[in-house]
């Protein structure tokens, strides 16, 4: 019945089917969502809701609204997102062990014993005498905000009073130098039951960080933008998926059939859905598009407004999981696309679909 109008990609996913582990937990993860446009630097904890930082170093943020703080040209160079039209910078070496580090409140305490993900992708800024080799994670179970603006050690960390900690490297094969891609970085670990509040940054002075020389002789440090930042669960185990998407076709839920006159997704309808949840974030310039049918029984209108609830009901999944709303459209049809005749009931449940057409851009 389709057309193939697009190259097939094809992508060996790890898909765990529980809400609990598809769900991301940092809130605006890619830097999209801001108070106001910045206009200076420094303004990350400011123009940023869901993050802030540690200590008084001034993390910037970068927007494709803004002349001084752009992404085409900013004090730093140049760097297109990763994802939508925002990133963050901060500086991981610097004269005097001066450290920038971001901060982000985790959506739910994580579970003692259970095994997450955490991951993030940086671009060196070219406008840096250094690369570094690996980077620190340090979860916390309350917010820090401390009266400095030098490298948080890993025993003043631990040497603060009522609260817990749990710190993970994050150690790179190769030096972090690639000033034009970005480079994902990722570690699992085991939750202690007591992390709230997840912090990225370089944990270590400027003399015990693995770094090489740019040849720059700029004289002010190492300097990396961030964007897409991950925190999910892994437990139980996953399974290994292959799933094949071709981009610009319609591709239909086979899981997916609601039951006569329902909108409501069922527990057991919510696996093909996380499927693609986890092949968009792994594709992170694509977008889909939500698409709601229902069979012939019933009035046009009701029809149209029953299949909106549908495609609805499965564009709201997606954006609890944590896709972002930039991303996603969705449509109902009513009746009058069937795939199957209305004569049947199993004809009938076949037409009680939800569709997707995942491509670059929104038609």
């Amino acid at each position: 019945m389709f057309q193939r109008l697009r190259p097939l990609l094809t992508i060996i996913l790890l898909v765990n089917f529980s809400l609990g582990i598809g769900q991301n937990l940092i809130k605006n993860p890619s830097f999209e969502m801001h108070s106001e446009c910045p206009k200076r630097m420094g303004n990350f904890n400011i123009d940023l809701p869901h993050w802030s930082t540690p200590t008084r170093g001034t993390t910037d943020y970068f927007n494709s609204c803004s002349e001084l703080m752009g992404i085409h040209e900013n004090f730093k160079g140049t760097q297109e997102p990763f994802h939508g039209k925002g990133y963050a910078g901060f500086y991981v070496i610097a004269p005097e062990d001066y450290r920038e580090y971001i901060q982000a409140e985790i959506t739910r305490t994580l579970e003692k014993g259970k095994k997450y993900r955490v991951s993030f992708y940086v671009s060196l800024a070219e406008k840096s005498d250094y690369a570094i080799r690996n980077l620190g994670v340090l979860f916390a179970e309350k917010k820090i905000s401390l009266n400095n603006k030098n490298y948080l050690s890993k025993s003043q960390i631990y040497s603060i009073d009522d609260n817990s900690f749990n710190f993970q490297e994050i150690k790179g094969s190769k030096f972090l130098s690639n000033d034009k891609k970005w480079v994902k970085l990722s570690t699992e670990f085991v939750a202690e039951g007591k992390e709230n509040y997840m912090i990225l940054g370089n944990f270590d002075n400027n003399a015990s960080t693995r770094r090489i020389d740019t040849k720059k002789d700029l004289k002010i440090g190492a300097y990396y933008y961030i964007d897409m930042v991950s925190l999910f669960g892994t437990d139980p185990v996953t399974t290994a998926v292959e799933e094949d998407y071709e981009l610009d076709i319609t591709h239909i839920f086979k899981d997916v059939l609601f039951e006569f006159d329902r909108s409501h997704l069922l527990d057991t309808e919510k696996k093909g859905i996380e499927a693609l949840y986890a092949y968009l974030q792994a594709n992170s310039s694509l977008k889909v598009n939500i698409k709601g049918h229902t069979d012939k029984i019933g009035s046009d209108l009701y029809n149209k407004k029953l299949s909106t609830k549908r495609a609805e009901a499965v564009s709201r999944y997606l954006l609890k999981l944590g896709l972002e709303k930039n991303r996603i459209t969705w449509n109902g049809y009513g009746a009058t696309k069937p795939i199957r005749e209305n004569t049947t009931a199993e004809g009938r449940q076949r037409n009680r679909r939800v569709e997707f057409v995942i491509s670059k851009d929104f038609e």
